[in-house]
């Protein structure tokens, strides 16, 4: 049977079109139809979010400016699935698109790169570091109160040639990303959970599609990785709870260990790092979403109503 052409969308990054690629190859191994010349179709979509470049996150929409107009085109039948970085997709999604599935998760963790200083720790007092994130921005500063963060966005490349160009002294960004995009080695320092926790779904692919869509929902489902699609429900639980938005630093992490227990860390964090709230669960995997909520209530009955 000769399957209908499959249009993804997705952020023309060099990371979002690797994430595409990997969604794409899933799906050919699955269904060799696929693999047949124009059988899929990547439909690049530039949202508001890569073109708004001069201003913080928080101050123009949060998140939803990753994901907006690719919603759109998936609702009006302009694509058929969407290929996303789960840290990019709002706890809600809008009426009628719904988060079907994952790939296998990449490293969680947040890499450091500075030409100048080999880790964090090392960075002198009054040393500047870039990041977009106030995540990242809120755990350095719960550390190192000496150094001066400020706002740095762009994609990987861009960030990447800013710091070449001596804007800052240093940067943080995903390892997974730089990983899919075979620039490891860029990392001066991997750093460790313990000292940095991840963004919700940090290193996760997730693909939406339209919730009337059971052809391609069935295909889908049968290419996710269910360890990370349990994880990812946990921690976008947790940030449920919690109302997150990117005005509030959130961190959350979900791990399946070998004896099939399921933890579940989180952080709640003032931006400038002066009050961390930190909590973790652990259970049965089943639960994942009831874990995730409960801790994400846990740090919101321990932060107070102020701090949000």
């Amino acid at each position: 049977m000769i399957l209908p052409v499959l249009r993804i969308g997705t952020r023309g990054s060099p990371l979002a079109l690797a994430q595409t690629e990997m969604v794409r190859a899933a799906l050919v191994k699955l269904f060799p139809d696929w693999a047949l010349p124009g059988a899929i179709e990547v439909v690049v979509i530039t949202t508001s979010g890569d073109k708004i470049l001069d201003r913080p996150l928080a101050d123009i929409g949060g998140k939803g400016l990753f994901t907006k107009e690719i919603d759109a085109a998936l609702l009006d039948g302009k694509i058929d699935l969407a290929v996303h970085s789960v840290k990019d997709l709002p706890t809600r999604l809008p009426d009628g698109i719904r988060f079907v599935a994952t790939l296998p998760r990449e490293d969680p963790r947040d890499a450091y790169i500075s030409p100048r200083f080999n880790a964090l720790a090392k960075m002198p007092a009054g040393a500047v570091i870039g990041t977009a994130s106030l995540r990242r921005q809120a755990q350095v500063l719960y550390r190192r109160p000496d150094l001066s963060v400020v706002s740095f966005r762009g994609n990987v490349q861009t960030r990447l040639r800013k710091l070449a160009a001596g804007e800052v002294d240093a940067t943080l960004l995903a390892m997974a990303g730089l990983k899919r995009l075979g620039m490891a080695e860029t990392a001066t320092d991997i750093i460790a959970e313990e000292d940095m926790l991840p963004a919700v779904g940090q290193g996760a692919v997730g693909i939406t599609c339209r919730t009337d869509d059971d052809r391609t929902s069935r295909r889908l489902l049968e290419i996710t990785d269910e360890t990370t699609m349990t994880c990812v429900a946990a921690e976008r639980s947790l940030l449920q709870a919690l109302d997150g938005s990117c005005r509030t630093p959130i961190a959350g992490l979900a791990k399946l260990g070998a004896d099939h227990v399921l933890s579940v860390r989180g952080l709640v964090a003032r931006p400038d790092g002066r009050e961390v709230v930190k909590g973790d669960r652990s259970g049965d995997p089943e639960d994942a979403s009831a874990l995730g909520f409960d801790l994400g209530m846990e740090l919101r009955r321990q932060a107070g109503s102020n701090f949000f």
